[in-house]
């Protein structure tokens, strides 16, 4: 059966009726065009791999250190939701999610290196044909590109894209443009807010950022930005993975299974020459000026490192501390972009018709459990940020701690721009609960799928549910096991209490209630899934 298309409702009677009343009894259709005119603008900004303990606005004493005040205005404008999380943490599968409120299984694209089918029904394409103005600009990662979406613009980068002189595809074709990623793409945002729409149409842009996806390359003005600050070391960063034998056999791990050259940016003794560097293209691109001027920054704090012939443990600590400085780096020029394009919504008086939201297609590990990157069911990885504004609507400051996931989104702003939302979506919409009047029933629980194994870091395919207090995760194909957590007693999810008596009926409940979300999602994987996958 053909999936049935959003269908726009721009209005109801009664809703015209008050607009022409108020409006000195216009006619329907003049009434319709200042109910259209009322609708609000919608600016989605997403990062890629963009850790909750990264955003000052939640409060994680990393962030204080580096803290982004941007796009913490984005929360103090409007509301934090503090128990936002994703259906898969890999970045293509949460991209598709979010576009069509629906899980991977259901939408076709559970991992990446799969085709996102462009024709299917999504909220972008909803809001274009219900007369909205739309646009696309950075990432995609989806297929080559949003052709059949019906973009009035787009711009993004080819497949993961480079942090220096990236290629950019448009119907045109591809270009490399000289500049900074994160830079470029939130100009590109700006100059069609500025020029390229048409200022009687409400719009929506998309702004999809690289930064801070692997491997971490800031922006020049933010090279040795936060080189002399030292982090402090997860608890679990020495994590011995205990009881859980998936976690035992991951391969993600920060000081065994990072690039020292790609990734760390560490060189050989005694020269500007990157160590192990299996990516080239990276740097590869970089003009001679723009190397020049990132070897200068590295050069005095590599060679301290070479010369100081760390042991195991140091050096694992060093490659932390490395780790940080430069992923943090990264989101500095995020937060630069954000401001930016607050300072022009508020100068130009658009910012009180416009829903502003962050979020990122997923969390990310910051040395937690000795990790970076993404994928598990862990909270780190699974819980991702969520801030939204929309002056007169949301009350500044708002906390919103019910469960909400990222197949939410769609329906949200579906309902927002006065489309009808589909029957199939599976997501709820978040309206009532960011305006302060939360539905009697909503979600005690969240489903979560990850597919991608055999593929990068070996994290094994697994499925779960998380409510308030508990997580039952089920991992199968070469190993098959069961975890449970109590997250109260547990946050860092260090004990899997699946054999533990106290917790027996409790495991039995989370069983059953595991067991219904999966037949309400119409889920009957697990499946075999290809041996190989292309980079995340």
């Amino acid at each position: 059966m053909k999936p049935r298309r959003f269908t726009t409702v721009l209005m109801t009677s009664a809703f015209v009726a008050g607009v022409a009343q108020d409006a000195g009894a216009k006619s329907p259709a003049s009434a319709a065009s200042t109910v259209r005119d009322r609708r609000p603008n919608i600016v989605f900004i997403m990062t890629d791999d963009h850790a909750v303990q990264a955003l000052s606005a939640y409060g994680h004493p990393v962030s204080r250190l580096a803290p982004t005040p941007n796009i913490d205005r984005i929360a103090k404008n409007g509301a934090r939701f503090d128990n936002s999380f994703v259906t898969n943490s890999l970045c293509g599968p949460s991209r598709a999610a979010m576009l069509t409120g629906k899980f991977g299984h259901v939408n076709g694209f559970n991992q990446n290196g799969e085709t996102f089918d462009n024709t299917q029904p999504t909220w972008p394409l909803a809001l274009k044909e219900a007369g909205y103005q739309t646009a696309l600009v950075g990432k995609w990662h989806l297929n080559y590109a949003p052709v059949g979406l019906k973009f009035d613009y787009w711009k993004v980068l080819d497949d993961q894209g480079e942090y220096y002189n990236p290629d950019f595809i448009t119907e045109a074709g591809r270009t490399r443009v000289e500049g900074y990623a994160t830079d470029l793409i939130t100009q590109y945002g700006l100059d069609w807010l500025k020029t390229g729409r048409d200022p009687d149409k409400p719009f929506m842009l998309m702004v999809h950022h690289k930064a801070p996806h692997r491997n971490w390359m800031p922006a020049p003005r933010h090279l040795t930005r936060y080189q002399d600050v030292n982090f402090p070391v997860p608890e679990s960063y020495f994590d011995d993975y205990k009881g859980r034998a998936a976690a035992a056999r991951q391969e993600m791990n920060i000081y065994r299974d990072m690039y020292e050259g790609h990734d760390l940016k560490m060189t050989k003794a005694g020269s500007a020459e990157l160590r192990y560097d299996p990516w080239k293209g990276a740097f590869g691109r970089m003009t001679p000026e723009q190397r020049a001027e990132w070897d200068a920054a590295y050069r005095a704090a590599n060679d301290r490192i070479n010369a100081a012939r760390l042991s195991d443990r140091d050096l694992a600590l060093w490659k932390y501390q490395r780790y940080m400085q430069q992923y943090l780096a990264t989101v500095a020029s995020v937060d630069d972009g954000v401001g930016q394009i607050l300072d022009y919504l508020e100068q130009s008086g658009l910012s009180d018709n416009t829903i502003v939201i962050y979020t990122s297609d997923q969390g990310f590990y910051l040395g937690e459990h000795g990790w970076f990157d993404k994928r598990f069911i862990y909270d780190e990885s699974m819980r991702t940020p969520l801030l939204v504004q929309y002056p007169g609507h949301i009350k500044p400051g708002t906390k919103v701690d019910a469960l909400v996931q990222n197949i939410d989104y769609a329906p949200t702003l579906l309902q927002y721009a006065g489309v009808e939302v589909p029957q199939d979506i599976q997501g709820r919409s978040l309206k009532s609960l960011v305006e302060g009047r939360p539905p009697a029933h909503w979600r005690k629980s969240l489903y979560y799928h990850y597919y991608e194994f055999p593929g990068f870091h070996a994290v094994r395919a697994h499925y779960g549910v998380r409510d308030d207090r508990y997580k039952l995760v089920r991992f199968y194909g070469d190993i098959d096991a069961w975890e449970f957590y109590d997250l109260k007693a547990d946050p860092q999810e260090l004990h899997n209490r699946i054999d533990d008596p106290a917790y027996r009926a409790r495991i039995g409940t989370m069983k059953q209630e595991l067991e219904r979300l999966r037949q309400q999602y119409r889920d009957d994987t697990p499946r075999k899934t290809p041996a190989s996958q292309p980079q995340d």
